[in-house]
């Protein structure tokens, strides 16, 4: 039990035993030289509130105080922390770590320097080890305490309730009303002991990391997390205060932000004596001057916040490490200040699709996930993880809200056009963001290597660059009507931004200029393809973006996303002119679009076909080993997925892919991306097939007759042998009508291989038996989790027209997540796409944090004995994983996600009814 009063320091917190002169450091490390020279003694407060001794040479550099501080909390994620000490003139400054200490600090016996957090990342879960996380939570505590973290009483009591837990354990009346009489976690305390005690016995079996946990995940979504306010004023001498941040500078009027200049929007930041300059980039749009003025205190107050703005832009945007030049191009004026950070391992971009930013010379660039500025170990945000396994994925980074949404959305409006478009909204923005994978990710990633033929680099910018910067100004216009639509702006009549048909219009004539470079993607396509075989560090190099968060689907997907989007404007204007009446304002411009969109479909439609099979044929030899060139002329992909073979062994799980010519069959290997073993090809030509269930006894099994082989598989239902069996027929009728023979497929010659009687393309080691049934959620690879991996696992397929429907119907936006043990619900940002959702914290992030492949899952409401209690909630579930989702509007439930995913998804069985007094019945087990 802790006593009342009593602090733990680091250490103790985390179980390191108290150090008695014992070294701290790793096996092999040795501690910070420092220079020769008397020895000077340094006190620094930690963020425990202790306060330790460090003696460092006179002469030495502050980054060797720096370092003594980290060996001696054994911090190995020390580029986010900083020391602080207060200057002559009582100003909190940062102690500059490659100057000397002493030329800083006047009057080191009467200073104590203060070791704290100095960069606030946008996301916990970037923080690597749970030391870091331990230290971000004091943090979080001091500047709760201090009243610099401010929040509403509800969320104050709840944090307070996380810190409680972290120090005392679980809840105890007697114990938990004393620890908060003898420790004040927040101004007004008292006030809120009931509420604090309430969430505190709801914390039951929380360890402490569970707590730290909690307590950022929350403190991360408050407007004042990591802020620091420098006050000044703004010409008319209101009184402001501004802050910075990882996305840009923020400016406060009191506890409240009035406004954010985003990195990429700010050209140049100066000061001139008292005044502090804000150089924005034009912006037609933007009712702001190109250049904002703020006057603050004095010029070091000047100083101090724009020696903070660098460091900040610095750390958290630059692509390299800038070098000092003698002319500044943004950051000039008032100093020579070049900040350079000392063990520089550069930052990372929020913001995808930015232009550079020019700091002293250097160009920033967004940053790659996985990717450092100058070959160090990669920065926390690019850590690879299995998306499946993110702690956004657990009951570990659940976060409970309040109902403040519903009370935002009684004000948003309730026509079914307003859904509509901001469904065309939503969808956007992933697709702008799915852009950026190709014209500034991808490229990016190649600009570091003169790898890629001219001829395909031209290709890409070409046919990419203007349509990308086609939808950025169209994605503009649609959130500005939004905004008016939601009288969130100065329009002057509502009733004239009350429709979107007009915007729609625009921008589709503006595509139809761009028909011509839409239809060379399918090259793009191609040409890339073809490059890849003819240089191997390309095709290393495309594979290794591929692993990057950012390339969340296939690298082929994103290049037939221009593509794809003109089907999901067709399929929205279809419903806005059904919506509406032709009286309405809106119904000449929507149908006028409608057959503008119609017109570039039907044009497009043979490319966009063509392209599809290809890419997926190029994405399924990925999956194979064993096969020769996959992606031959003629060739179709018709189905894959799990069916069992009989064999002498008995029914062992196989993985089957149909093309048009013949139907291969494979088993999961032990390689390192776990390619999937080719066993056998069965050619079409010839084949004839029965249903053989009464013949050997076992359910659902049919037998395939080959001219050289016969074949006995079962499927995992009847709706699955039935699927099988259709698609397999098909096939053979048109191979046949063709006269053309199948191709072999296997990269072996036939004189190597057994034939299956004989035995030797059967048999399997332990391992791969053992590999074949490993669950995916164990997947560390994200390779693992595609298409092919996901009906592995699931024993369930997928067909290319499966494909097509899931093309259609791509959508995204918010929604309430909940866990099926947990009490309250998580807002996420959700996209479903390629069978899956991905989830993301907000629409701004660049790569999503976990995803749920939905193959196989049942779709269903929730029954009353579950007792939900909330309208358009939508139930998924498969085995023992039950997740909750909870929609806006009725219109969102039942035609934004139930309808979108329920068409675009292979589920075992879709059953919705009984929500917001209307009745939906859906018993199909399976939609295509």
């Amino acid at each position: 039990m802790v006593e009342p009063g009593d602090r733990e320091v680091a250490g103790q917190r985390l179980g390191i035993p108290e150090s008695l002169g014992v070294s701290t450091l790793e096996p092999g490390q040795r501690p910070p030289t420092t220079p020769p020279g008397r020895q000077v003694s340094i006190r620094v407060q930690l963020l425990d509130d202790v306060t330790e001794v460090f003696d460092i040479s006179q002469r030495a550099p502050a980054k060797a105080l720096f370092d003594l501080v980290c060996v001696h909390l054994n911090l190995a994620e020390r580029d986010y922390f900083g020391l602080q000490y207060q200057n002559p003139r009582r100003m909190m400054v940062w102690l500059d770590l490659l100057k000397p200490t002493l030329k800083q600090i006047r009057r080191p016996k009467n200073t104590i320097l203060r070791f704290v957090v100095k960069f606030f990342p946008p996301d916990h879960t970037q923080l690597l080890e749970e030391l870091t996380r331990y230290l971000f939570a004091l943090q979080i505590k001091h500047d709760l305490a201090c009243g610099r973290l401010t929040c509403n009483a509800t969320s104050a009591a709840l944090l307070v309730s996380h810190i409680v837990q972290s120090e005392i354990g679980d809840f105890d009346e007697v114990q938990s009303f004393q620890h908060l009489l003898h420790n004040k976690y927040m101004p007004n305390q008292d006030a809120l002991m009931d509420k604090i005690t309430e969430y505190h016995h709801k914390h039951v079996g929380q360890t402490p990391a569970e707590s730290d946990y909690q307590l950022l995940e929350m403190a991360r979504r408050l407007e004042m997390y990591g802020v620091r306010l420098h006050p000044a004023k703004d010409r008319e001498g209101t009184k402001l205060s501004l802050a910075v941040s990882h996305i840009g500078l923020l400016v406060f009027q009191g506890h409240t932000k009035i406004n954010a200049f985003n990195w990429s929007k700010v050209r140049k930041l100066s000061f001139k004596r008292k005044r502090f300059l804000i150089k924005l980039r034009p912006d037609l749009n933007s009712a702001y001057q190109d250049t904002l003025e703020f006057v603050m205190a004095s010029r070091d107050c000047c100083k101090t916040f724009w020696k903070i703005c660098v460091e900040y832009h610095a750390f958290f945007r630059l692509f390299e490490e800038p070098k000092p030049k003698a002319k500044a191009v943004l950051f000039t004026r008032g100093s020579s200040f070049r900040f350079r950070y000392a063990g520089w391992v550069g930052g990372w971009s929020v913001i995808s699709g930015s232009p550079p930013v020019v700091v002293n010379g250097q160009k920033a660039f967004p940053f790659g996930p996985g990717q450092s500025s100058n070959g160090h170990q990669p920065s926390p945000i690019n850590a690879h993880s299995c998306p499946l396994s993110s702690p956004l994925f657990t009951d570990a980074g659940y976060v409970r809200t309040d109902d403040e949404d519903e009370v935002r959305r009684k004000k948003c409006p309730t026509d079914k056009a307003y859904f509509i478009a901001k469904e065309l909204l939503t969808t956007e923005r992933t697709f702008l963001k799915d852009l950026a994978v190709i014209t500034v990710w991808f490229q990016a990633v190649l600009g570091k290597e003169d790898i890629l033929p001219d001829s395909v680099r031209t290709l890409i910018n070409t046919n990419y660059d203007p349509v990308y910067q086609l939808h950025q100004a169209f994605l503009k216009e649609v959130e500005q009507r939004l905004q008016q639509w939601e009288g969130r702006s100065n329009a002057h009549i509502k009733g004239d931004y009350q429709r979107v048909g007009d915007v729609m219009l625009k921008n589709i004539q503006g595509l139809k200029q761009l028909t011509s470079l839409l239809q060379r993607h399918g090259e793009v396509l191609v040409e890339l393809e073809r490059s890849c075989r003819a240089s191997q560090r390309l095709q290393e190099l495309c594979r290794e973006f591929e692993q990057q968060k950012v390339c969340y689907l296939s690298l082929n997907m994103f290049l037939l996303r221009p593509l794809h989007r003109l089907l999901h404007y067709k399929l929205i204007l279809e419903r806005l002119c059904k919506h509406y009446p032709p009286t309405h304002q809106d119904f000449r411009d929507s149908r006028a679009a409608l057959a503008d969109i119609s017109e570039m479909v039907l044009q497009l439609q043979g490319t966009m076909m063509k392209m599809e099979n290809i890419q997926k044929l190029l994405e399924l030899k990925k999956d194979l080993t064993g096969i020769q060139d996959l992606a031959i002329p003629g060739r179709e992909f018709i189905r894959l997925g799990c069916l069992s073979k009989l064999s002498g062994k008995g029914l062992q799980q196989r993985m089957f892919f149909l093309f048009s010519d013949s139907l291969v069959y494979t088993s999961r290997g032990m390689t390192a991306d776990n390619q999937f073993k080719v066993h056998g090809q069965l050619p079409l030509y010839g084949m004839t097939i029965r249903e053989s269930e009464d013949e050997w006894g076992v359910p659902h099994s049919f037998t395939l007759f080959g001219q050289h082989q016969s074949v006995v598989v079962a499927a995992s239902c009847v709706s699955e042998m039935v699927k099988w069996m259709e698609d397999i027929r098909m096939a053979v009728v048109l191979v046949e009508q063709s006269n053309r023979p199948s191709t072999d497929l296997l990269s072996t010659s036939r004189s190597d291989r057994k034939s299956p009687e004989e035995g030797g393309v059967e048999a399997e080691s332990e391992e791969e038996l053992s590999a074949s049934r490993s669950s995916l959620e164990r997947q560390s690879a994200q390779r693992g989790n595609t298409t092919v991996h996901v009906c592995w696992h699931r024993n369930t397929s997928v067909s290319m027209v499966d494909f097509s429907v899931a093309v259609e119907n791509q959508l995204s936006g918010n929604l309430l997540r909940k866990f099926k043990n947990s009490n309250g619900w998580q807002k996420l940002w959700v996209v479903f796409t390629n069978f899956s959702l991905f989830f993301y914290k907000s629409h701004q992030d660049d790569y999503p944090l976990a995803s749920l492949p939905l193959l196989g899952y049942s779709l269903t409401v929730p029954a009353e004995t579950e007792n939900i209690q909330k309208d358009y909630v939508f139930k998924l579930h498969f085995k023992s994983h039950v997740y909750y989702f909870r929609s806006e509007s009725q219109y969102t439930f039942q035609r934004s996600w139930c309808g979108v995913v329920f068409s675009g998804v292979v589920f075992s069985s879709v059953v919705l009814s009984s929500v917001s007094n209307q009745i939906y019945l859906y018993s199909p087990s399976y939609i295509s």
